[in-house]
Parts: structure tokens; sequence; C-alpha cells
């Protein structure tokens, strides 16, 4: 049967996935691993998304390749560096296939799982989620009447543009980070074109490889808590291991990228063992912080004291906020800290899935390296 896909390109995906995964496949190639959607909404999926629709778009997905542009892109990708991708990770996307996915199906929802070549496993993430939301917004969209739909498309250009007026009363940058819980492809497209149009000083990129090759913008994004999350699986299983195993990331990436792509997330483990573990040298390298779980205010604070403790001059960083963001927190924590430390925003759901249909929280994590379990320490314990 012929589907519309929802997926097209295998850019239409975060560009954290490309950079993480270029390091992982020099790095750690063929350490097994298994991934698990997980639903933290209070949604039953079944009643919105149907196992034939999910495997006839995973399955779609599962037969994409890069075409020449696309690959000749991603060789162009030089804003932090010299040449962002190698050539011998640019031939091994060429031949990238996905490995099997395994959905079942209950009374409850579904479970959803990616295992495999930590290589070729880590870019299911960004795809199935986007998958899932269209199909579960497309559902309620698609019930309702002529009107309804008209309605809902009318909220979603009257929220975006009341948005807009407030960001542009107070000049906050920001970034397009909501492929993962968009509304659909069609709506992320069109609310990138029109903050490239409208926020020209401060819309700073998108995360979608994309979208960001089609608008002209810079796609943006560094790394993730998987990083983390499977170094600490794959390490030596003892106390000083696991822990260890924190800071040896860092000192990778700054290996793979230096200054470019120096935004660390702190949350992995929780941001005082964050806070604890880089050091005074890192502190002074690396560009700054990101924040994705817990009060925000509260995250920032304790950044300003990491900083200062250092003897380092908080205002010659960045914290990039990206935790449940809507217009008000983003000019509340951006007026909190004027003139104290350089902010920034990733803004994600509410940017790109605010048409008045209920928004989910879903993810798809990480849960075993090479036989080991793992874990996330989220500030917000509801997150881990």
């Amino acid at each position: 049967m012929k589907i519309n896909p929802i997926i097209t390109s295998l850019l239409d995906c975060d560009f954290y996935k490309y950079s993480m995964g270029q390091v992982v496949f020099k790095k750690y190639k063929d350490v097994h691993v298994k991934y698990s959607f997980k639903n933290r909404s209070n949604v039953n999926l079944t009643y919105h998304v149907s196992e034939r629709d999910l495997r006839d778009q995973l399955d779609n997905l599962m037969t994409l390749k890069f075409n020449n542009s696309e690959l000749h892109y991603l060789r162009g990708t030089n804003e932090y560096s010299d040449r962002m991708f190698s050539e011998d990770y640019l031939e091994f996307l060429s031949k990238l296939k996905l490995p099997e996915y395994n959905l079942m199906y209950n009374n409850s929802g579904f479970d959803l799982e990616f295992s495999g070549p930590w290589s070729t496993a880590i870019y299911w993430e960004t795809f199935a989620l986007s998958i899932i939301n269209e199909l579960y917004c497309e559902s309620i969209f698609m019930s309702g009447s002529d009107f309804t739909r008209e309605c809902i498309k009318s909220a979603g250009t009257i929220n975006l543009m009341n948005k807009i007026t407030k960001l542009k009363q107070h000049g906050i940058s920001f970034t397009d980070f909501g492929t993962r819980r968009r509304f659909s492809r069609d709506w992320q497209d069109y609310v990138v074109g029109v903050l490239k149009s409208e926020c020209p000083e401060s819309f700073r990129g998108t995360s979608n490889i994309y979208l960001a090759m089609k608008h002209g913008l810079v796609p943006m994004g560094t790394s993730a808590h998987e990083m983390y999350m499977i170094l600490a699986g794959i390490s030596d299983q003892t106390d000083d291991g696991i822990r260890n195993s924190h800071n040896k990331f860092l000192d990778l990436w700054w290996d793979q990228y230096g200054y470019g792509l120096s935004i660390a997330l702190t949350d992995t483990f929780g941001s005082e063992f964050f806070f604890k573990d880089m050091n005074s040298y890192q502190a002074a390298r690396w560009k700054g912080v990101r924040h994705d779980s817990g009060d925000p205010i509260k995250f920032g604070e304790d950044v300003i004291k990491f900083y200062n403790k250092h003897g380092i001059d908080p205002n010659t960083k960045i914290i990039i906020f990206s935790d449940g963001l809507n217009v008000n927190s983003i000019i509340n924590i951006s007026n909190h800290f004027k003139g104290r430390i350089n902010v920034s925003f990733g803004w994600g759901t509410n940017l790109t899935n605010d048409l008045g249909i209920k928004a989910l929280s879903l993810v798809i994590k990480p849960i075993m390296a090479n036989g080991n379990f793992l874990v996330k320490l989220s500030d917000n314990l509801d997150k881990a």
C-alpha cells in the first residue's frame, strides 16, 4: 500500500545526531546498544496511532539513502571548523542502513525498541519521534471538520505571531529545537521560514539539518544525554570507572570539535555532579553549558557560582536553556540574567507544536550498552 511518507530525507533530523554519530563511528562503532521509546504523557497512543501506519512509516524510513546533494551539504557544514565531517564518516553515511526495529502493541500503548551497533542505531531517535508525533497530531487534526481544521491552523499562526511580537520587543536570540515533537514536517518548515523572515536578528538557526539547508540557515546542535549514558555503560563497571566516564566524554568531545561545539549538557547524572566533575581547565575552555531539566533560574545561579568559583567571568560564557520553554519563560529567564551571563534558547515543542492540540512528551533513550543497563538522573525526576 502506498503511503504518504513523513520522513523523506535522512537530513530531516537533529544536527546533534550527526555530530555525535561521527564520534561514535570513529571511537565506538561496534558497541551494541538498545534504545527504547517512552510515552511520558497520559495519553493512550493506540487510539491515535495505528500499528499499520506506524510500521509503514518506519519501514519507509529504512529504505532512505543519502543523495549526493545531501552529502555535499554535510561536507560543507563548516561553521565551527575547517571540516566538520571527515570523508570516512561521509562515506559511512552514504551506505548507512538503519538496524531493524521491534514494535509490539498492547492495550495500554506500544513498545518500540531499536537494537544494534551504536554507529547505526543512533539515528533512529529523532526520526521515530517525529513520525509518532505527526501520526498522533494528524489523527486528531483529521477527526475534525473542515472548519475545525482551519481553526487549528489559524490558532497556530496567531500563536506564532504573538511569540514573534513579544520576542522582537526584547531582542532575545533563540534556535529552533522542535523537530522531535513538531506538529508536522510541513508546519515546522513553515515556522522556520517565518522566523527567518520576521526575526533575522534574533533567530539563530534550526537543529533540523534539512530545513537549515532549505532556508539557508546554520544547523545547530552539539551532543545529547546518550553520549554520557552509554560511555558510563561501557566503562569499567566500578564506581570510579563509571564516574570517570563523564569527564572522559568531555575530553573526547573537545578533541573532536574544540571550541565550536563546546556546549556541555549538565544533567545526565544531575547537575550537582556535573559541576563537581568539570575541572577549571575545562570550564575555562568550553563555551558554556546547556540546561535541560529543573528550575532554570536556580540552574543559572548555580552556573554563575560555578564560574566564579573557578575565577572565570560569567559574562564570557553562555547558557543555552532548552527545557519546556514558552515565550514568557524565555523573556523571564533572559531578564533575570541580563548583564550577568550570556543566554540563548533552544526552543522545542512550544515553538513547532502550538496549535491547540495537546502536545505529548515522548522520548527515546538508550537503555543498554554492551549488556549493561543505563541510567539518566535528571534534575527533574519526572525525566529520569
